[in-house]
């Protein structure tokens, strides 16, 4: 019986699309007033050095990717080069991580649209999007690309706007309800907050805007051309970087001044207001509907995915339908994101940030694993014998300075009162998903 194999259906324009909204959340659209406040003007340097260690990270990834496609998912890279144990519970974590994230995802989307209808349940929003989308994810793997593409496009659209504003009324020096627009806005307030104090803070904040960035890896296995498509995917992230992260944030402070924005509400909201646009808050939360929904939608792929490679061909998830989609890994993957509907009756929606916020700072093991992956790689036979594709410039030490740098993060996260209990759970996480690593892998 012929192998099974997932289909190559992704075409170039999905992948780049897929690749642009992996660095384009809710971390951007409603958390990046509070980096604003924490950091003032020099966020724009933060996003710069993390933006650059996040880049680094992508390129070591995709050398890892080019060098054998075959592998559904990025952690399989991790278990040939770290060894099964390191490979089963940086697998089951990635996976559990994603469950999670989707679950805080649906029920965000349930309040986003309690925004224009309060009175109808929000369950019943919840159940009706994840419906959608997990119809989306069984159809076929292009209608996923499809509408990730369409998600992406309207994230896109909001920063562009927000740039062209920026710059078209710092130009014409337009006046706002806080004064008149200049490009010495950005500036003219001091460049750092708080004498900074909360700098380090703001580290945290521009790594977690990244979260969700090594995305494009889930998808190698089910893109067409992957030796042309998966680079050049991974090679554009700088300019979106430089786009639409750096643009949108420094626009938003040229419009107004970075002092008068508030870390509780989104800034893309308080610029549009600030400039007479009544709709300014319900345009942005159909943009933070569209980002929950595209990181629903990435985590019903991701997390099928993931099960699907876990299972190591056998069992129940193991099995790929007609289509040559894992549904049967969607379809449990999918129940246990549904369980959130049932439990936000029980509990209120803030019980997820605390678990959620756990699920994140265990990316950052996920990641220094990716560099560490990419270390033993390029050690191996296979690097040796191998044609050598897309390969990641200056390593072995650019590997050890992205290695240091999420490092400092993490403790940063450990350090920190408000996120320190998380912290410590993400440690307690894997503690116990290697004792029972212990019992399942012999060796």
């Amino acid at each position: 019986m012929a192998e099974q194999q997932l289909a190559r259906n992704l075409s170039k324009r999905h992948v780049s699309m897929i690749a642009l909204g992996g660095t384009i959340g809710t971390g951007l659209f409603l958390g990046a007033g509070d980096s604003i406040q924490k950091a003032g003007p020099a966020i724009l340097l933060i996003y710069i050095i993390t933006g650059f260690f996040i880049f680094a990270m992508m390129r070591a990834l995709g050398e890892l990717l080019v060098s054998d496609s075959s592998k559904p998912v990025f952690i399989d890279f991790m278990e040939e080069y770290l060894g099964p144990r390191a490979g089963f519970i940086l697998g089951w974590t990635y996976w559990l991580g994603w469950i999670i994230i989707a679950m805080a995802e649906l029920t965000a989307i349930g309040n986003y649209m309690h925004f224009w209808f309060p009175n109808t349940p929000i369950w019943i929003w919840e159940f009706a999007f994840l419906a959608i989308l997990y119809f989306i994810n069984v159809t076929a793997v292009e209608a996923f690309g499809e509408t990730e593409f369409w998600f992406s496009m309207i994230k896109i659209t909001a920063i562009i706007a927000m740039i062209v504003v920026g710059f078209v009324m710092a130009t014409f020096q337009v006046k706002t309800s806080v004064g008149v627009t200049h490009f010495s806005t950005l500036w003219s307030h001091g460049l750092i907050a708080h004498h900074g104090h909360e700098l380090l803070a703001a580290f945290q904040m521009a790594f977690f805007a990244f979260l969700g960035v090594e995305f494009v890896g889930i998808t190698a296995a089910e893109t067409k051309d992957p030796l042309e498509t998966i680079p050049k995917a991974v090679n554009s992230i700088v300019v979106r970087i430089l786009i639409f992260y750096i643009g949108a944030l420094a626009a938003i402070m040229t419009i107004q001044p970075w002092s008068d924005y508030s870390g509780k509400m989104s800034p893309f909201v308080q610029v549009f207001s600030g400039i007479g646009i009544a709709s300014a808050a319900g345009i942005i939360n159909f943009v933070v509907l569209t980002a929950a929904a595209s990181s629903l939608n990435s985590s019903l792929f991701t997390t099928g995915r993931m099960l699907y490679s876990l299972s190591e061909g056998q069992g129940p998830f193991s099995k790929l339908n007609k289509h040559a989609i894992p549904m049967r890994a969607i379809n449990f993957s999918a129940l246990l994101i549904g369980l959130v509907i049932i439990l936000n009756y029980i509990f209120p929606n803030d019980a997820f940030s605390l678990v959620t916020a756990t699920a994140s700072a265990t990316f950052l093991v996920i990641y220094g694993s990716l560099m560490i992956t990419h270390l033993k790689f390029r050690q191996s036979k296979n690097y040796q014998k191998g044609k050598h594709y897309f390969r990641l410039p200056f390593a072995p030490y650019l590997n050890w300075l992205t290695i240091a740098f999420l490092f400092m993060i993490f403790m940063i996260l450990l350090l920190t009162p408000a996120t320190t209990i998380t912290t410590l759970l993400a440690v307690v996480w894997f503690v116990v998903l290697y004792i029972i690593s212990l019992m399942k892998i012999k060796k």
